[in-house]
C-alpha cells in the first residue's frame, strides 16, 4: 500500500491554487493531488496542466472518485459546511479551510457529524504555526514578562476590495475571513476559559456589504485580556503583536521582537505607599529600574508544518495539534462578535461616510 496520500482539491482559486498547491510542492512523498474541481474551465484546464491529475465541474462528482482519499475543501466560505458534510458522507477525509463553516450552530453540526463518520474531519488553522505566534509563546513561558495581563493583536491595511470576501451572501467580511486566524491566536494567549467578549463591527472601505473593520476584546476567567483588531480600512498600521505583562513586555512587527524587560539577575528593593506628600517635581520616590531592552529576529526553537502534521495525523503517527473543539470555539467568538453588532448599524455608517 502507497504511503503518498491521493488528494482530491476542491476549489483551485487563491486558496486551492494559490497557497494549496505552492505548499505541496516539495511534498511529493506525502502527498499527491490526482484530482480537482472548480466551475471556471479554464481553471481546471491549468490544474490538469501542471499536476497532471484528473478534474471535475462539480464536487459531487469528484468526490466518488475512489482514488481520492483526502478531499482538500479551498472553496468560499459560505460552502465550507455543506462541501464538509458532502466529502464525509462520501467517505473521504477531509482538509478544511478556514472558516471552519459561517456560524456556531453550523460548527456544532458539523463537529458532530465527522465524530459520528467513520472518516477525519482536520481544520486548517495554519497560522497556529506562524514562526512569530510561536516565538512570543516561547517568550511568554519563560516567564521574563513576568504574569501577561494584556496582548494586542492587529491585522491592519487599506483595501477597497470588491470580491466576494465584502458579501455578506458568499460569506465575506473579515469575520469569516482573517478572523478565524486571529480569534485562534487570541484563544491560545489567552490560556483560560472566556469569560466576556465585546466586539465592534464596521463597513469602512470594501464594495461590499460585509464588516471590513473588526475588533474584539476577550476577557478571560484568569483576568486576562486579549485585545484584537482586524481592518481593511485603517490607513497606518500598529505591530502585529504586543504583549504585557509584569515584569516587561514586547512589540512584534514583520521579522522583529522588541523586548523591554526587568533584569532577572537584579533584586528589586521592596516598596511601600506614603500618604505623605511627595518631593516637588516627582511622582513619589524616583527609582532607577534596572530594563534591559532587546531587539531580536524572529527565531522559534521548534517550528511546525501543517501539511506533515496532517500526514502523521492521517498515517497515524501523531494526533493533529488543531482539535474540533477548539474550532468550534473560534467560530463561538466569531458568531458572539457578529451577533453582538448589528448589521444595520456598520451599513449605516458606511452609508454616512459615502
Amino acid at each position: 500500500m502507497s504511503s503518498v496520500i491521493k488528494i482530491g482539491l476542491a476549489g483551485i482559486g487563491r486558496a486551492g491554487w494559490g497557497m494549496h498547491c505552492k505548499e505541496l510542492e516539495g511534498k511529493e512523498e506525502q502527498f499527491k493531488i490526482v484530482a480537482a474541481c472548480d466551475i471556471v474551465a479554464e481553471r481546471r484546464k491549468m490544474m490538469a496542466e501542471r499536476y497532471k491529475c484528473k478534474t471535475y465541474e462539480r464536487l459531487d462528482d469528484m468526490i466518488l472518485d475512489p482514488e481520492i482519499e483526502l478531499v482538500d475543501i479551498a472553496t468560499r466560505s459560505c460552502d465550507h459546511y455543506t462541501h464538509a458534510i458532502m466529502a464525509l458522507k462520501a467517505g473521504k477525509d477531509v482538509f478544511l479551510e478556514k472558516p471552519m463553516c459561517q456560524n456556531y450552530d453550523e460548527a456544532v453540526r458539523l463537529k458532530k457529524f465527522a465524530e459520528k463518520s467513520r472518516n477525519n474531519l482536520y481544520i486548517r488553522h495554519n497560522r497556529r504555526f506562524e514562526h512569530g505566534f510561536l516565538h512570543i509563546r516561547e517568550i511568554i513561558s519563560s516567564g521574563i514578562l513576568g504574569d501577561v495581563y494584556y496582548v494586542r493583536l492587529a491585522r491592519h491595511g487599506y483595501a477597497r476590495r470588491d470580491d466576494w470576501q465584502t458579501m455578506i451572501e458568499c460569506g465575506g467580511g473579515q469575520l469569516l475571513n482573517w478572523g478565524p486566524h486571529i480569534v485562534d491566536h487570541a484563544l491560545r494567549f489567552l490560556e483560560s476559559p472566556v469569560k466576556s467578549v465585546w466586539s465592534d463591527l464596521k463597513l469602512i472601505a470594501a464594495a461590499g456589504d460585509a464588516e471590513d473593520h473588526v475588533k474584539i476584546v476577550l476577557t478571560g476567567e484568569n483576568h486576562r485580556v486579549v485585545d484584537m483588531e482586524i481592518s481593511g480600512g485603517t490607513a497606518l498600521n500598529s505591530p502585529i503583536c504586543m504583549v504585557f505583562g509584569t515584569k516587561g513586555a514586547l512589540s512584534h512587527t514583520n521579522e522583529t521582537i522588541t523586548l523591554r524587560y526587568l533584569d532577572p539577575t537584579k533584586k528589586l528593593t521592596t516598596r511601600f505607599s506614603s500618604s505623605e506628600n511627595p518631593t516637588l517635581n516627582s511622582f513619589g520616590t524616583p527609582e532607577e529600574l534596572p530594563w534591559i531592552k532587546e531587539e531580536i529576529s524572529v527565531s522559534p526553537k521548534k517550528t511546525y508544518d501543517i501539511w506533515n502534521e496532517l500526514y502523521n495525523a492521517i498515517k497515524g503517527k501523531d494526533r493533529f495539534p488543531i482539535t474540533l473543539e477548539e474550532s468550534v470555539e473560534v467560530m463561538r467568538i466569531i458568531s458572539f462578535a457578529k451577533s453582538n453588532t448589528a448589521v444595520e448599524a456598520y451599513k449605516t455608517l458606511h452609508q454616512k461616510t459615502d
